[in-house]
């Protein structure tokens, strides 16, 4: 049985998960990002009782179609640019659609439809929090980071992250209150 859970975006999420669904007596034969298969099929009392233990971690069960689609569009999304440091062969529509064998174009109005923004801007933003993480941690210069994240280069990079930020890089660096924005609220 396939359960899909919202709000999965790291390694430490899926343990997390993992772990509540053994302390249940569920038997879960893998858990990956938003998608966790179970060895057998469970009663709607056994899906209340993990509801209930997966919000109070911050987690949600997804039931609807549309809000599956949604999910695994940005479980695809997060993975590429904070997990796989954005090694993107294609361009953003190939890989969607490759990997949800979809049509993008039907994926692009629904995630529109649904989330109020497009996926591009929802790629943007996640490639922001990436830039801004990787600027707190002070290790790499922006040449460096542009590189990871496929920026053409370092002026592109600069441009995207004032008009999402309103700040240039540099002035984020020297800010005392970093804010960033946790990836599940993007």
């Amino acid at each position: 049985m396939k359960l899909y859970i919202k709000n999965m975006v790291c390694g430490r999420c899926k343990m997390v998960v993992k772990s509540e669904l053994e302390k249940l007596g569920l038997q879960p034969i893998s858990v990956e990002l938003g998608e966790v298969e179970l060895q057998n099929t469970i009663s709607e009392d056994q899906k209340k009782e993990l509801l209930n233990h997966l919000h109070t971690l911050g987690f949600d069960l997804i039931d609807d179609k549309k809000s599956k689609s949604i999910e695994k569009i940005k479980t695809l999304i997060i993975d590429l640019v904070h997990h796989k440091n954005n090694e993107l062969k294609t361009n953003l529509s190939d890989y969607l659609a490759e990997n949800l064998n979809q049509d993008y174009n039907s994926l692009s109005n629904l995630f529109s439809e649904v989330e109020n923004t497009t996926i591009e801007k929802y790629f943007i933003s996640q490639k922001i929090e990436k830039v801004k993480e990787l600027i707190i941690y002070n290790e790499l210069s922006l040449s460096e980071i542009a590189d990871i994240l496929n920026y053409s280069n370092v002026a592109h990079l600069s441009n995207q992250f004032k008009k999402v930020t309103g700040f240039t890089p540099t002035y984020f660096k020297q800010l005392k209150n970093k804010k960033r924005i946790q990836i599940e609220n993007l």
